[in-house]
């Protein structure tokens, strides 16, 4: 299955792309779906644990299951005055 991974802040500018398009396997989780982007974009690592997962536009846990065309939007916490 291919799901869009929409990268925001820090995420964004470690990874050096704002979104990813990644194949995964059926049943694969949000936990699992992170571990291939680490792969991918080693930098953003120390980031995910305080991350925030959305699913089309919905927050969910780490543990949600993904389906094909998901889009996926990691947002790690922001500070700022």
């Amino acid at each position: 299955m291919t799901i869009t991974i929409h990268l925001f802040a820090i995420l964004r500018d470690k990874a050096g792309t704002a979104r990813a398009t990644i194949e995964l396997s059926k049943g694969t989780r949000i936990i699992e779906a992170n571990q291939k982007l680490v792969e991918m974009y080693p930098a953003i690592h120390p980031y995910l644990a305080k991350s925030a997962f959305a699913v089309n536009e919905q927050y969910v846990s780490p543990d949600t299951e993904l389906k094909d065309g998901d889009q996926l939007a990691l947002i790690p916490p922001v500070s700022g005055g």
